[in-house]
Formats: C-alpha cells, structure tokens, sequence
C-alpha cells in the first residue's frame, strides 16, 4: 500500500520537476531571441548611421566642387564677385534620395529606402564677423563694435551686448602669462560658443541670422548680405538706404566697392576691410531623413583658388516626430 502512494507522488514530483525545466528552457530561448532581436536592432541602426554619414560626405564632396566650379567660371569671365544669382546660391528643397541615383528599371523614385535629403550652402561673409571685433594687437576695434551694437539693437538684446562680446574675445586672445589670476575665458569657435562668455542663449539666438564666428577676420560681401548686416557694416546709412542696396544688387551685382559707394549718401564711405563684393567662406547644411532617423551636419568651407577647404565639421542625430 505505501508503495502503491507513493508512485502518484513520484509522478507528481516528476511532472512538476518536467515543467520546472521546460519553464527553464522557455525563459532561456526567449532571453536568447530577445538578445538576437536587439542585436539586429542595433546593427540595422549603426549600417542606417554609416549609411546617411555616407551620403551626407558625398553632399559635401558636391558642394565643395560647385564652388570649385564656380570660382573657375569667375576666372574664366574675368570677375572677381560672389553674388546670389550663382548657382551655389540655390538651396536643395527635401527630395527622395532614389531620383538622384543611376536611372535604370530597377531603380525608380517609387523604389530604394525612404531616404530624403535637402540642404544649401550659405555665404558666411553675408554675415558679420565677430572676430574682427579684436585686431591682430589684441585690441577692441571700435568701429565694428558699433556695427555689432547696431545690429544687436535691432535684434532686441541688452544696450552692453557689443562691449560683452568684444572684450570677452580679447580676453581669450590673451596668453596666459596676461590673463591674470582669474584666467582668460575658453577661446570661442563658432557663435554658439558665446555662451562661454556669459552672453545668454535668447540674445544668441537672436542674433545668429547675423553674426558669424570665422578663424580669421572677413569683410561683409555687399552682394548677399541682408539690409540689416549692411546697416552695421556701413556707417552712416539707415535701413532704406541698405535696402536700397539689396533691390540694387537683385539688378546687377556688384562688382566693385565703387559700385556700392555710388549708391551710398555722401557721409557714408565704404571701408575695404569691412565691406567686399567677394567671399571665401561658406557654410554648407545637409539634412537626410531616413526613415524615423534624421542626421544634419554644418560645415564650414573655406575657398581658396582652386582649393576648398573643409574647415569645421558637427553633426546631430536624432528621432523624427511621428506625425
């Protein structure tokens, strides 16, 4: 009889000891295709990364050979301007990436990735210079401080933003044997760095249609700066005249500095190392939308003859809002 008892327990025992394991092999076989499924997850999304940087190079390669391209046409007519009616000028609006690849019947706009890419390249002498608010001497320039102080006065921002900005980049020129016991600020790169020097992110803002931070200092091309840039760079003019300027230049660009002083009243005079009809730099954004991805990258180029330079480079990922 304790025989016959005890075989239902065993069985009992056995049955729960089967499904103990079989909850076991369960867990591990969900654990291990979890662990394949994220793992193609993440090399899907670093080939997707790879692939749009890919792109966005090669749209850089582009851009550098259109101005290549167009300094050479300059040359060949014997002109030496920058103006809007050139085809750098020209933004890219989004399109489909598969209308710019090799055209053949397997490869059409309704087949490929959704992949969109857009972009433009910007004259980054249509905007004022900061860093000729400090000479070479390591001192205050102060007809371009006014010029800043105009512009920040159209913009808004605080009556002592000029003077901030300026001898906040006189301080990171010093070396270190003069900056004093405090140290001198962090030497800014580009206009966002200004934040270093205790100039707020609203007053930035504000002024980053305008304002440009280059390596070294520029004058402001008269053929694609905007009326409010024109009217910090010129003495002596008030917003009709600089948009005067504009509708002038939209007829014919300039080009000579002559060309724009005949159209200035007789107080206003143009200075060379403030005001040209030519530029070096550029400022190239691309922007591809891959599926729910988006990668945007800014350069900065720098023009030089036959020669184009990249000279700045940042790039930001980030999730498309679903819509």
């Amino acid at each position: 009889m304790k025989q016959r008892a005890a075989a239902p327990a065993q069985r009992g025992a056995a049955l729960l000891l089967a499904m103990v394991i079989v909850a076991l092999i369960v867990t591990i076989a969900s654990s291990m295709v979890w662990l394949q499924t994220r793992a193609v997850q993440v090399e899907a999304a670093e080939r997707a990364r790879a692939q749009a940087a890919w792109i966005l190079a090669g749209a850089l390669d582009w851009s550098r050979l259109i101005l290549k391209e167009d300094a050479r046409e300059a040359r060949n007519r014997g002109q030496n301007r920058d103006s809007l009616d050139e085809p750098w000028a020209t933004p890219l609006a989004e399109a489909r990436l598969s209308t710019f690849l090799a055209a053949d019947q397997d490869n059409n706009a309704d087949s490929g990735p959704e992949a969109f890419i857009s972009g433009a390249i910007v004259d980054a002498q249509s905007r004022l210079n900061l860093r000729g608010l400090v000479d070479g001497a390591g001192k205050t320039v102060p007809a371009q401080v006014a010029a800043l102080q105009r512009l920040a006065d159209l913009a808004g921002a605080p009556a002592d933003t000029a003077a901030r900005i300026a001898e906040g980049l006189r301080l990171a020129q010093l070396p270190p044997e003069e900056a004093g016991a405090a140290g001198a600020p962090l030497r800014p790169a580009q206009v966002d760095d200004l934040r270093w020097l205790g100039i707020d992110p609203a007053t930035l803002a504000r002024l980053s249609l305008w304002v440009e931070l280059l390596p070294v200092a520029t004058p402001v091309n008269a053929n694609t700066a905007p009326r409010e840039v024109l009217l910090a760079a010129i003495d002596n003019i008030d917003l009709g005249t600089a948009e005067r300027l504009v509708l002038a230049r939209q007829r014919k660009p300039f080009d000579t500095l002559a060309d724009v002083q005949a159209l200035l009243p007789a107080d206003a005079k143009v200075e060379g190392a403030r005001i040209g009809v030519a530029s070096a730099w550029f400022l190239v954004s691309g922007r591809l939308r891959l599926e729910e991805r988006v990668l945007e990258e800014r350069s900065l180029l720098q023009r030089d003859g036959d020669r184009v330079v990249v000279r700045r480079r940042e790039r930001h990922s980030f999730t498309a809002p679903t819509q």
